[in-house]
């Protein structure tokens, strides 16, 4: 038998179910598939994982009834700052700084852990009316026709207007679809960890460039900060298999000594870095979100907040369309959808592409045009303004309902 949904999302993890609260929250019947056991990533340890919510993917979660139970376990960014240093010596002093009493709009955005976020999501896929959560099951074939699409499971079969990948870079739906990539190889792996710290970080984000990759330095609630350093690939497999001690004397210099003695605070993880994109969002009958579409490098943590974005602009090409009359899985309303996120998307990983290629290099006469530059746009407070407003998400234009904080 065939079961029946207006729109299956192949993909738990996080875009997949805030996708599947919005179209359920508008009245559309959604089935969320999630390849792994729904309580596997929300356990009580940390797990590496960490993200810095834009203020606009912050303004989404509310629209959809997750910030509530997320917000006590979430730290506000009230600062960011950038500078660049060399191997074993303090961050130079040409940087920049941004401040979020300059955007007033509260904070830049928040750090959340990927266990706090990920049950959040989970406990309001389990209250939500209209929303089925197919956890431990994974999409094994797809036919799309004219009218829909049937999705085959592990275990059934299921039948829809439209199927989204929210399934990763190696996503089974963009593959399934005949979406061919583009991409490379960084040649760099990003080691990521929990600090505790001495001294308060007062809610600062700070990014350190180095001529091996970027350290970010994020702000965690309590006296703690996640790390993500991206390192060339073997110099990252040696630290990673130095003790805890050799690790923190190589992290020391780089991480600086403004909070104090440093412990770690969690396991170390590591994850090699690449860029991948799509070449199209969309097939008959099927829509890309988040790392299915574009994954990008995480050296200004854009990348859920890139596919927030698409989760934002996707429900409310949906939600129109059905409230119309229309199809919402026909080639024309998707071809909105993609119209709407594909430049933004490739502009955001091509920049991030940028800057990681022109930071990550020990070359002086660039260090100098670096610091220079990085000093010019300190002095110049609209440019530092639309800086801030850019990463906040809040420069987006047209800015889709749900990242305004507005219900569908």
């Amino acid at each position: 038998m065939t079961d029946r949904v207006d729109v299956v999302i192949a993909g738990g993890g996080l875009n997949g179910p805030a996708l599947g609260l919005a179209l359920a929250g508008a009245g559309l019947t959604v089935a969320v598939v999630d390849a792994r056991p729904a309580r596997e990533r929300a356990g009580e340890a940390f797990d590496g994982r960490a993200y810095a919510l834009a203020l606009a993917s912050q303004r989404l979660l509310a629209a959809l009834g997750v910030w509530p139970a997320l917000a006590a376990e979430a730290q506000p960014i009230l600062r960011v700052e950038a500078v660049q240093a060399r191997p074993g010596e303090a961050p130079g002093w040409l940087g920049l700084g941004f401040d979020a009493a300059e955007l007033e709009e509260g904070p830049l955005g928040f750090m959340v852990e990927d266990r706090h976020l990920y049950r959040a999501l989970l406990e309001a896929m389990e209250a939500a009316p209209g929303l089925t959560h197919l956890p431990g099951t994974s999409v094994r074939g797809v036919e799309a026709g004219p009218a829909g699409v049937t999705v085959t499971l592990d275990g059934g079969r299921i039948g829809a207007r439209l199927l989204v990948g929210a399934d990763g870079r190696g996503s089974f739906v963009a593959r399934d679809a005949g979406i061919r990539r583009t991409g490379w190889d960084y040649g760099q792996t990003a080691l990521v960890t929990a600090l505790s710290h001495e001294l308060p970080h007062g809610g600062t984000a700070r990014q350190v460039f180095l001529p091996g990759g970027p350290l970010a330095i994020l702000p965690l609630t309590g006296n703690r900060s996640s790390i993500v350093w991206s390192l060339p690939r073997r110099e990252a497999e040696a630290l990673r298999a130095q003790p805890d001690a050799a690790f923190l004397d190589a992290l020391r210099p780089a991480f600086g000594p403004q909070l104090g003695a440093i412990a770690l605070a969690g396991p170390r993880f590591d994850y090699p870095l690449s860029l991948s994109l799509a070449e199209r969002y969309i097939a008959p009958r099927r829509a890309l979100i988040g790392d299915a579409a574009h994954g990008v490098h995480p050296i200004a943590g854009q990348g859920l907040n890139l596919g927030l974005r698409d989760v934002a602009a996707l429900a409310e090409c949906v939600v129109e369309a059905r409230r119309r009359g229309e199809d919402f899985g026909s080639d024309l309303v998707l071809e909105r959808y993609q119209g709407w996120r594909r430049f933004d998307a490739t502009l955001l990983a091509a920049g991030m592409d940028g800057v990681n290629r022109l930071f990550s290099n020990g070359n002086p006469l660039l260090r100098l045009a670096r610091g220079l530059g990085m000093g010019a746009v300190q002095a110049v407070p609209a440019l530092r303004r639309g800086f801030m407003r850019q990463a906040a998400g809040l420069s987006l234009d047209p800015m889709p309902r749900l990242l305004a904080g507005q219900p569908l």
